[in-house]
């Protein structure tokens, strides 16, 4: 299948283009490698192997940086970093969503070292965007390698792969040449990327324009004024505590999924850094007119394998996300515990625990948590504390399942009942803003409260989200 070109995917992609780029300028070069440039020029039709420019996608002005692979194999010298570093702290400044497009070999070769270290300086770049809490979406080309791989293709918050797309730090021709063997293959493949939580996504061409403006739907700014303080709902009912967790046991109690659904949102996968767990769920989504980020427990993926310490660094990543999108986290609490294995000891289980609850005390996002249904254990705990707390009137915690502390107090289980009550486990014995009463709407009725929730929020502070619990 031919290599599209960085014209016609702007073209396909966007529906008006306004390029940012003034002619390349090269001074002092090599002759050899300025014929060389000329005839990258002429072949591909662009000065350089970097394009930028401001695009209008879906009604929604964006930043964008695409390469052209046909310009020395989409490598980058110091006159496309430069290119790349002007686009960046324009988009900055002007306080555009930045997309990126990369397609390249990596470093150009031909000027060595000093392009080499322009990576600092587009890092620095990017970061300082994202610090602006400002949306950085990418899809990597085929292939994607080098220098390039490790800035401004890895930096975005969200990362995408076209199908079958070569994506990695070392080039296989490199590898082959320093080890006489070829790389393995299927590594540096963006199926095996997805699979491993290092991208969130592989999405094809034909699918890309639509979830480029699903995604920069979902985090554009909230157009109105924004609502006032959430006022507290007491809970209507009393109920028994081991009724609540059969009710939030049942095999028909809706999870994340159907919480999600009709709500316009982005999943993501994994931690960005070679781990995923399938039993949580990290998204972008829109709640009413306000982008969140949202980090839940998917009980229906967790009945087949839980949640790991992966589980818990991937909700760290969400907390993260929104603290840099300057966007309300919601963090959604439905689990039968998390694994309690060799694995999970070995991935430092407690410690992950720990550092979860105090970056979520200590975010410096607007959180809600959401206590969807069961509550067990420290991994429940852990994306508990919240600026705002919302729980259905089944919901509860507990150190343990019931059963557990019953083998621990009475040494069988038959005493989880009681242990239940004696434990107070029932969300109405917890500080709870907002109780939403059980029945067939229920999902509906939990969307509206964190709805009403995140209009307006303003983040607390990381002694005002423990105090609660005093």
């Amino acid at each position: 299948m031919p290599r599209v070109t960085a014209r016609d995917l702007i073209g396909q992609l966007f529906d008006s283009w306004e390029s940012w780029d003034v002619p390349a300028s090269y001074v002092g070069l090599p002759e050899t490698y300025s014929y060389e440039l000329a005839t990258a020029a002429h072949k591909a039709g662009v000065d350089e192997s970097v394009l930028t420019g401001e695009a209008v996608l879906g009604g929604i002005r964006v930043a964008v940086l695409v390469s052209e692979f046909g310009f020395l194999a989409g490598s980058v010298g110091r006159a496309a970093s430069e290119r790349l570093i002007a686009a960046i702290e324009r988009a900055t400044a002007e306080g555009l969503p930045l997309i990126g497009l990369p397609c390249s070999g990596g470093t150009r070769m031909q000027e060595g070292t000093p392009a080499f270290v322009q990576m600092v300086r587009i890092g620095a770049a990017i970061a300082a965007h994202r610090a602006a809490h400002l949306p950085y979406v990418v899809w990597l080309r085929n292939p994607t390698t080098g220098g390039v791989m490790a800035t401004w293709a890895s930096l975005g918050q969200i990362v995408w792969a076209e199908p079958g797309a070569l994506a990695g730090f070392l080039g296989p021709r490199v590898y082959e040449a320093i080890h006489g063997e070829p790389f393995p293959e299927g590594v540096q493949v963006a199926e095996n990327l997805a699979a491993r939580g290092v991208i969130d996504e592989v999405v094809p061409l034909a699918s890309l324009r639509s979830r480029l403006i699903e995604v920069t739907s979902v985090l554009a700014p909230p157009a109105g004024p924004r609502a006032g303080e959430l006022s507290q709902v007491a809970s209507s009912t009393d109920p028994d505590a081991w009724d609540s967790i059969l009710t939030t046991r049942s095999a028909r109690r809706p999870g994340i999924r159907e919480l999600l659904t009709g709500v316009p949102h982005v999943p993501l996968s994994g931690t960005q850094a070679g781990e995923a767990d399938p039993g949580i769920l990290l998204a972008v989504a829109r709640f009413g007119d306000q982008p969140c980020v949202v980090a839940a427990q998917d009980r229906a993926m967790q009945a087949r394998t839980p949640f790991g310490p992966a589980g818990l660094r991937t909700v760290r990543r969400g907390i993260q996300l929104a603290s840099e999108l300057g966007v309300p986290l919601v963090t959604v609490i439905d689990t039968r515990g998390a694994a309690l294995s060799a694995e999970a000891e070995n991935g430092a289980m407690a410690g992950e625990i720990a550092r979860t609850l105090s970056d979520l005390v200590s975010a410096t996002c607007p959180t809600v948590s959401v206590m969807l249904g069961e509550g067990n254990g420290g991994g429940a705990l852990a994306i508990l504390p919240a600026d705002r707390i919302i729980a259905t009137e089944a919901g509860w915690l507990s150190p343990l399942p019931p059963e557990g502390a019953s083998a621990i107090v009475h040494r069988d289980i038959a005493h989880a009942d009681q242990m239940a009550r004696a434990q107070k486990v029932r969300v109405q014995d917890l500080p709870i803003d907002v109780f939403v009463p059980e029945g067939e709407r229920l999902t509906q009725r939990v969307r509206a409260a964190i709805g009403a929730a995140v209009a307006g929020l303003v983040a607390g502070t990381a002694q005002s989200r423990a105090d609660r619990f005093a």
